[in-house]
Order: C-alpha cells, then structure tokens, then sequence
C-alpha cells in the first residue's frame, strides 16, 4: 500500500509540487505527464487522485508485459525468498545462468551459436556504449556510421551516434521513409538510393569516409518517430558491412522482446548482426543492459567494460520470467496481429482528419504523425495538443519525431482486443477534440 497521506488530489498536487521544486529541469516525461501513479496492473495506472489511466508508454517499451505481471512479481518474490545475494558484481549465480540461457534460446541462431554475452550497466545507453567500444577494440578502427533521425542514448558515445548531436564525427547516412523521404521518392526507390548512398561513401577513395568501425542501426526508429526499416533495405545494409568487414550493431534496446511482431526487429528481414544491443524489456520492468555479439570481436582484457551494478539479480530473474513468457505465448505474433489491425485503424481516422500526415509503425510500436493540414508541414502544438486531449481521456502517451510531432503508441504485448478498441477510441476522440480546437 502506498505511504498515508499519499493519496487524494490534494496529495498529489502537494507531490507535483514538491517534485518541481526538487529534481532536475532535466526531466522529461513528468512535465507532460503530471500524474502520481500509486498502483498499476496491466495496461492500467491508478494515480494518487483517483484517475486510472491506460497506459501506452509502457516505461518507455521496458513493459513488454504491462505493469506488475504476475510471473515477473513471482519471479522477483522467489529470488528475495531464497536468501539469493542481490548484488553480485559479474560473479556466476544460477539466477544469471538461468537469464543468460533463456536469453540465447530466443537469439537469432547463427548468432546464438557462437555468441559472447557482456552485462553492461543498468541502462540501455551503457550498453551502447560498450558495443561502441567493442568494435572499435575489435577492428583498431575508430569511426562509426549511423543514421539521420537514430536515438541511442544519452552518455557521449551514444548521444554522438544519434540524430540530434553536433560537431563529432560520425558519418550520417539517410534512414529510409515515405512520409519525409530525404531523395523525395519513399518507398522502395529511397530505400535503394540511401543503400547507394552508403557504398558510395564506403567505396568512394575521396569521399572522405575511411572503413569505420561499425555501423549501428535500429530496426525501427522509436524516439525518431516510428520509422521501420524497410526488410530488403536492411538485408542490403547488413551485405554492405559484411562485404566490408564492418561490425553491424543492431540497437534493439527498443525494438527486442515481441515489441515489433517478431521476438527482434532484425528478425523481419533474417539479419544476423554482429553485435545485438539489448535492454529494456529483457529485465522485466527493471533495469538490465547486455550486448551479444559475435565470439570473434571477444578481445578486450579483463575490465575492458565493467559496472557495479552489472549483477541485478533481481532484473535478471523478472527478465527470464519475461522472455520465457513472451516466447511461450507467442506475444511476438500476437504483437504482428493487433498491430496490423490498429494500422488499419489508424490509417482509416487519418482518412478522415487532414491534420493526420502519416500513420506507420510495425507490431505494437505505432506512431501517429501530426501536421498543419494547410501545408502538411510539421505540427508539434497539435501534437502536444492531442497528447493532453489522451491525458484528459485517461491515455498515457507520448511524443516522438521531428519537432515531437508524432504521437507514439507502445502498449503492452499483453494487450486485448479490448483494450485496442479503447486505446483507439480515446484516441481518435483526442484528434477530433483537437481538430475542432484547431478550427
């Protein structure tokens, strides 16, 4: 239960306002999101007022099962019950041989079969870090490609390979799109010519592009506004590297565990990376971070890449349950199916409102693109505008994009058709709320 005196809507102002008052202009989600979730199960948070939400933020994607799933609290009961250490540097525990085999089970194979695990720190963004350093130790190489729009973090290699860094040096390559294609042509043509592009850089002996030392890649663009990659355009990016020798780093911190209708968005086009940057859902809702990657890359000494909090039994332990509960229901196809369904959805309420420019997404992981129905051009208050209409209905979600002008879907794999029918309806009601506001 939660602290006495935490609950009502006094006490959750008085929480807002101390919060304000205390932590950082840095955070983010809090500013747009002014709720004090006190209890949550599923799709669904209670906050401190009263108010249930449905929740399609999802911790960002961490809840591939939604809030508090019984086999991850089973989980995390049966590690505090046993008198198991909970803090165990990189030591070699049964709950860690449990995690790490159950892990490999559900890897592509041809990685699985000759793959090396290291336990980053807790986040995500550590875990790129290492894969940057893997490569770079690996090949005695230094650059790096990625792409226009990429999001890989927030410590200084990650935020150096995504879209929105400046002055270092890490060569841009155009991600393919429709809705904004960088060549004008979307589709198959765009996908092509970014895959041009990119040999020609490599190839080119005055492009001013030496071999670098990986190229890392996310199957689909999450905080870059929900752009999957195209499958032929990725088996065409993996080729080039492999031709190349260029370590290929998949970043499925995001998109791994069912979330795109297959247990890794690589899996869609038969990619086998080198280097596969996972966190998020793999801790079951607490925080976990690894990178697998091929046995030949193995070269850095003892200590090369460490962190205290590399042994989070606890994570380790909800992170089996949840990949084992993913793999046993079949969420990643079910993932496939729903997603499908509210596509169509979607695409048919952005027939109906001019102010919707693009719908896409692939499984659970969908974004709504939001633009000045005048000009098509980007509509950032529209969108935030639709974000606080959601909020009102009792619908967490949250933006993405250009200018933040796409509204980002995320539920949990664990979502009914039920629960679709309302997070669509609240939606849609959002947009039209908006569109009338707009007039």
């Amino acid at each position: 239960m939660p602290p006495q005196g935490t609950r009502g809507p006094v006490a959750a102002e008085t929480i807002l306002r101390r919060q304000a008052q205390r932590e950082s202009a840095a955070r983010t989600y809090a500013r747009s999101l002014p709720i004090v979730p006190v209890r949550a199960r599923g799709l669904t948070i209670e906050g401190a007022d009263g108010r249930r939400y449905l929740d399609c933020l999802s911790g960002a994607g961490t809840l591939a099962l939604g809030h508090n799933h019984p086999v991850v609290l089973e989980a995390i009961r049966g590690v505090l019950d046993s008198g198991a250490p909970l803090h165990v540097l990189d030591l070699a525990t049964p709950v860690k041989d449990a995690f790490t085999t159950e892990l490999f089970a559900n890897l592509p194979a041809a990685l699985a079969a000759d793959a090396r695990i290291q336990f980053c720190g807790p986040a995500g963004t550590d875990a790129v870090e290492a894969a940057l350093k893997l490569v770079r130790t690996a090949t005695g190489r230094s650059g790096l490609m990625a792409f226009t729009g990429a999001y890989h973090g927030m410590t200084a290699g990650a935020l150096d390979a995504s879209g929105g860094a400046t002055g270092v040096r890490v060569t841009r390559l155009p991600y393919p799109q429709d809705h904004r294609c960088p060549f004008g042509v979307g589709g198959a043509e765009g996908a092509r010519l970014g895959a041009r592009w990119t040999e020609s850089l490599l190839d080119d002996p005055k492009g001013g592009v030496p071999t670098p030392a990986g190229l890392i890649v996310e199957p689909v663009q999450g905080e870059g506004g929900v752009h999957p990659a195209p499958d032929d355009w990725l088996r065409r990016m993996r080729e080039i590297t492999e031709a190349r020798g260029i370590p290929l780093i998949a970043d499925e911190v995001q998109t791994g565990v069912g979330r795109t209708g297959a247990f890794w968005g690589v899996d869609h086009a038969g990619v086998v990376p080198d280097v596969m940057v996972l966190s998020k859902a793999i801790g079951g809702s607490l925080p976990l971070a690894v990178i697998v990657y091929r046995s030949e890359l193995d070269v850095w000494a003892p200590g090369a890449h460490a962190g205290t909090f590399r042994g989070n039994q606890l994570a380790m332990a909800a992170g089996t349950a949840t990949l084992a509960y993913v793999r046993r229901n079949n969420l990643a196809e079910r993932a496939g199916v729903l997603g499908e369904r509210m596509l169509t959805a979607l695409r048919a309420l952005a027939a109906d409102h001019p102010c919707i420019g693009d719908v896409r997404g692939r499984g659970l992981m969908l974004g709504v693109e939001l633009v000045d129905p005048e000009t098509g051009d980007a509509a950032p208050d529209l969108a935030a505008t639709v974000r606080q209409e959601c909020l009102d209905r009792g619908l967490i979600v949250e933006l993405g994009g250009r200018h933040s002008c796409v509204v980002r879907l995320l539920p949990p794999l664990t979502l009914t058709d039920e629960q679709a029918a309302a997070v669509l309806e609240r939606l849609a009601d959002a947009i039209a709320a908006t569109a009338r506001r707009s007039h």
